[in-house]
């Protein structure tokens, strides 16, 4: 059986990769910064510190398949300089350390399929009927530079001769927690919450196929560079909050629109910059 090492395996995409892996035959080992026994069959954990740049190398030695996820959320706080820095931190340090262990020892690793995001191309507005292009260069804020600086440190495995992916994620729909739990929480009580004037476009992917497209990156030897992992229609604020509605409460929904204002107030910078990416333009 190949061996698939997965950081941020505990996490949405991680979980959910796990599972597909397992049943196409592959072991996989799980990166977790503590001790844990393993429950399922054929997945077990390995521990890794970022902070101090340490890793178990017979893990690593192990692995015939490493797929990056590991870094702090973007949307889970408010963006304080401090919370920036854990951001852009976490990633970066991360990638070091996955290439210092595969640069320092003998390792059967073939590729590094490494999580990105589209916050790399900056807002996506209603009026861009082409499309971002994977060589677009990055947009000049926060998430972008953010983006930069993550692609940029998985970068030296190149010179490792390892086959190095990075795909940039759209809002990942899943039943399970993410984005869709965020908009499905109003809509519960039977309000369709849009913002601000809902043409924001969303890039989306589903789960099931994001997870699809990292194993497919793993099997496919002709795949290296970056990738657009997003579904291949965006969809407004307001068609995907309607859809929704409509699939959970049918025509029983009140429409209430979200001031921008409001978002500034209790988001900060994050409603600026991240919102803008992730749940469309404000105005």
């Amino acid at each position: 059986m190949p061996t698939a090492l997965i950081t941020g395996g505990t996490g949405l995409i991680g979980k959910q990769l796990t599972n597909m892996l397992v049943k196409k035959g592959y072991e996989v080992i799980i990166m977790s910064r503590e001790e844990k026994l393993g429950t399922q069959q054929h997945v077990s954990y390995a521990v890794w510190n970022v902070e101090q740049q340490t890793i178990d190398m017979d893990a690593v030695n192990k692995a015939d398949y490493i797929i990056h996820l590991a870094g702090a959320g973007v949307a889970e706080k408010r963006w304080t300089e401090k919370r920036k820095e854990e951001i852009v931190g976490s990633r970066t340090k991360s990638s070091a350390l996955i290439v210092k262990a595969l640069g320092g020892g003998s390792n059967k690793v073939k590729a590094v399929i490494a999580a990105s995001a589209i916050g790399w191309y900056g807002p996506d507005p209603s009026t861009h009927k082409e499309g971002f292009e994977e060589m677009d260069a990055p947009y000049n804020d926060f998430l972008g530079e953010t983006c930069k600086l993550w692609e940029e440190s998985m970068e030296p495995l190149t010179k490792l001769s390892k086959r190095l992916v990075k795909l940039r994620t759209g809002i990942v729909l899943s039943k399970e927690g993410g984005a869709l739990k965020e908009f499905m929480l109003p809509i519960k009580f039977g309000i369709a919450a849009i913002l601000s004037g809902g043409k924001q476009m969303i890039s989306w992917v589903h789960i099931d196929d994001l997870c699809r497209m990292y194993i497919d990156a793993m099997e496919n030897e002709n795949m290296q560079g970056c990738y657009n992992a997003v579904a291949p229609v965006p969809v407004s604020n307001k068609q995907l909050t309607f859809a929704l509605a409509k699939k959970v409460r049918n025509k029983f929904f009140i429409p209430i629109h979200v001031p921008s204002f409001i978002l500034k107030i209790v988001l900060g910078e994050m409603s600026i910059r991240s919102i803008k990416k992730y749940y469309g333009k404000l105005p």
